[in-house]
Order: C-alpha cells, then structure tokens, then sequence
C-alpha cells in the first residue's frame, strides 16, 4: 500500500499538486487562495483590455458571466455529490449572501454608467475596509491596530495608483461642464450608490465567510449567488437595456471572462472560510498593483512615480500581513 500511495503521489502533476497545497495545504491557505483571485481578476481586466470585442451592455455582460458561474458550480456540486441547496440551517445565510451580492452587482453597474470608471474602480476599492469594519460588528471577529494600518496602507496605495487619473478626469469635467455625469445632485447621487455598493459588498463578505464556514463548502455561496443573480441580471437587462446577440469571438470571450470569475469567486470563498476577514480582504488589494504593473510590463501604461508609490504600498502590506501570518480562530 506504501508502494501504491508513492507511485499515486509521483504521477500527480506538479500542477495539481500546487493547486491542492494552495486549496488546503498551508497554514497560509486562507491568504494565498485571496492572493490567487486577485490575480486571476487581474488577468480578467488585461483580457478585456487587450482583446476587443462588440460593445455589448452591461446588464448581458453581467448576465451572461453569472449564468457561467451557475453551470460550472452546479456540475462541481453534483460532481462532488454535495447537497445543491445546502441544510436548512444554512439556506438563510447563503440567500442573504446571494442578495447582498448581486445588490452591490446591480450599484456598481449604475455608478460606472454615471461616474468615471476611475472613480467607480476607487469606490469599489473601500469595499475590504468596509468588509472588516462589518465582520467586526457582524461576526463579532477582533480587529486589531495592525490590520487597519495594513488596509489604510494598501488604500493609500490605491489613491496614489488612481490620483493621476483622476486629476486628469477633474480638469476635464471642469473644461465640459455640460457633461451629463458632472451635473451637481447626478453625480452626487451616482457616488452616493457607488458607495452604496461598497458598503453592501463588504457585508456580503461577511456572509459568504459565515455560510463557507456554516456549510464546511465554500462552493455552495458561489452557486447561491449565481442562482439568485442570473435571473435578476436577465430581468434587469430585458427592462432596462435589451439584449444584444454577441457574434462568436465576442461569445467565446464572455464565456472565458465567466469562467475566470468562478475561479476567483470561489477562491474568495475559500479564503474567507479559512481565514480573518480583515487579514484576507487587505490581500484584495493585490489585484490594483498587479494590473497596474503587467500594464507597466506590457507597455500598456505608462509609469510613473505615483504608480510606482501606489504598487510598493500595496506590496508592502500584503508582504507584512503575509509575514504575522494566519490567526486561525479556536471554536
């Protein structure tokens, strides 16, 4: 049986055996699952950017990724022969995550249509401060003087990584005063629901960590979601835009997009199951400077100091909250 477990053990793929050391093989699993979503959003963003495709809205987009996210979690629970609903005692944290979700979905997609994308994309970087602060009031989890000066570190960070853009956009909209998105209350309203959907994203951390860890899977909060927000996205997009038939490579495309966002959703599960909301959320942040430096990489941006400042704070944060290393919580 040695013999037949060694030969098991030299046959499996460094690839697979990675994978299943970064699922459940360190005591650093919880941060290196949210460092590896991070990554992979970062992917998500370059692919979008680099390949063009038919401009199709928003609400099918979205639409289309969560009907992805439902099919490939379905078939990995019945797969796994896992329970598709979960026990009864989890079904009501699992509709609450699927709620929050796709409410801070449908925010986000009415700020970026309103505001610039720039200041959306730093709306949506308070969402871990905002998910730290509430696991502290919801899960009633410690949240010490280090963690907030690591999630203050890395939004700094993200400040400098975004302050040339927006400086940018602000002497523009002072130049085209008659843009509709600058117009007064609009545009305070817009943000107003920006923050919103940081403020509801962050709660539904909170809640896909209390049902991963409720139902010992974290798989069963993504399949929750997308079964909640695929219809709601559909409705939204009938009543409020209309669809669009997407050609072939844009299809191909939005399907691969998709399939990237279960990976890094369920990899945000994972890591929340296993870890402190407020160490694994400052890991989010990763996703800001790994962009802004594959775009450095790939000539895609151009450097500069603040960029420059903005990544080294960002890595510098997520290298010391790495370094405290995990606090697993003693039931």
């Amino acid at each position: 049986m040695e013999q037949i477990t060694r030969l098991a053990e030299t046959e499996t793929s460094p690839f697979v055996q990675f994978t299943v050391w970064i699922w459940d093989g360190s005591r650093y699993s919880g941060m290196l699952c949210m460092a590896l979503s991070s990554i992979i959003y970062c992917i998500m963003e370059v692919l979008s950017d680099v390949f063009t495709a038919q401009s199709i809205p928003l609400f099918e987009m979205a639409f289309t990724r969560c009907t992805v996210i439902l099919i490939l979690s379905f078939v990995w629970l019945k797969r796994s022969r896992q329970p598709i609903f979960g026990t009864s005692s989890v079904r009501k944290l699992l509709v609450l995550r699927a709620f929050m979700g796709y409410l801070s979905l449908l925010s986000f997609i009415y700020c970026i249509q309103r505001v610039p994308l720039s200041q959306a994309i730093m709306l949506n970087f308070t969402t871990p401060i905002v998910a730290a602060v509430a696991a502290r009031v919801i899960l009633h989890e410690k949240l010490k003087i280090a963690e907030i000066g690591g999630l203050a570190c890395s939004f700094f960070g993200v400040l400098f990584i975004f302050r040339p853009v927006l400086n940018i956009q602000g002497s523009t909209e002072a130049g085209e005063a008659n843009i509709s998105y600058v117009k007064g209350s609009n545009h305070l309203y817009a943000v107003l629901v920006g923050l919103v959907s940081s403020t509801v994203g962050g709660v539904s951390y909170c809640f896909i960590r209390a049902g991963a860890k409720a139902a010992d899977q974290p798989l069963l909060t993504v399949f929750a979601f997308g079964l909640f927000a695929t219809p709601a996205a559909a409705i939204c997009a009938f009543i409020f835009e209309g669809f669009v038939l997407p050609g072939f490579y844009t299809l191909l495309l939005m399907v691969i997009l998709g399939s990237l966002a279960f990976l890094a959703e369920i990899t945000v599960a994972r890591a929340l199951q296993l870890e402190k909301t407020s160490k694994v959320v400052n890991i989010l942040y990763l996703q800001a400077a790994s962009t802004q430096l594959l775009g450095m990489s790939l000539s895609r941006i151009v450097p500069t100091f603040g960029r420059l400042v903005g990544c080294t704070l960002i890595l510098i944060s997520a290298c010391c909250t790495m370094y405290v290393g995990p606090e697993k919580e003693v039931d």
